[in-house]
């Protein structure tokens, strides 16, 4: 091991003893300064996880938090200095705890949490006004609609959506089943909101280019009650469909 990662090593480890021979730029023993240089970084990790991710915090508690920071700190160290991007895999972490196995949701939960920073740092992008849809149904459905950068769709197993509002919006206790979640940021704060059946199914198709037609049968095809009109409009009072533009190869 080399001297660079064993600090880097002993600083994301409290129980790691000190590397040894550490001075200041004096010459002097600093192994207090180091003791108080590497608290201080899992503590503004810890914290900077917690703001992150509220709702996972207070389910499970402020001191179970804690211990389960430190682990992740250990496990996934920042790679970024942009703490906005701090905790992608966060969800999957807590997927991997055998004590958390009783409390499945906590993933998607975490999911959400972070698809929610994402799209409040996503780009802006030019809404399409609601007039932009008033055109004739045969070329409505040939149409190719984008999604704002700030788009996000989760899928769950489980009621994310009404996990996360009833931790953190004040909503109604989850009554269980899945949901998918659809985020707009019609302004400045990105909203979660549950998706009717075969709305991720038209929404995913929507990303990957097709039109809106092959999308709408997509939706079918996953529920035979699926309803289009709420749904653009959810879509247009989000400013989240805006010009389709085709990627170069």
């Amino acid at each position: 091991m080399t001297r660079q990662a064993e600090f880097r090593g002993a600083l994301l480890d409290a129980a790691a003893p000190r590397p040894a021979g550490l001075v200041d730029g004096q010459g002097r023993p600093a192994g207090r300064r180091y003791d108080v240089y590497r608290n201080n970084i899992a503590t503004s990790l810890g914290e900077a996880l917690a703001t992150g991710f509220p709702a996972v915090a207070k389910l499970l508690g402020a001191e179970n938090f804690k211990a389960l920071a430190a682990l992740y700190l250990r496990a996934a160290p920042p790679d970024s200095p942009r703490m906005m991007l701090y905790g992608a895999g966060f969800g999957d972490f807590l997927e991997g705890i055998a004590q958390l196995r009783k409390y499945p949701y906590l993933g998607d939960v975490a999911r959400l949490e972070y698809a929610l920073r994402e799209s409040y740092h996503a780009g802006d992008a030019a809404a399409l006004p609601a007039t932009a849809l008033a055109i004739a149904p045969e070329a409505l459905l040939a149409a190719r609609l984008g999604l704002a950068p700030s788009v996000r769709l989760i899928r769950s197993r489980h009621p994310v959506v009404s996990i996360w509002a009833w931790n953190m919006a004040g909503g109604a206790k989850p009554a269980g089943g899945a949901e998918d979640a659809l985020i707009l940021r019609a302004e400045f704060a990105p909203v979660p909101q549950v998706l009717a059946p075969g709305g991720h199914e038209f929404l995913s198709a929507l990303r990957r280019g097709e039109t809106l037609g092959t999308a709408y049968d997509a939706a079918l095809a996953r529920a035979a009650e699926f309803d289009l009109s709420p749904l653009l409009a959810c879509l247009l009072a989000g400013n989240a469909l805006t010009e389709w533009k085709e990627e170069s190869p």
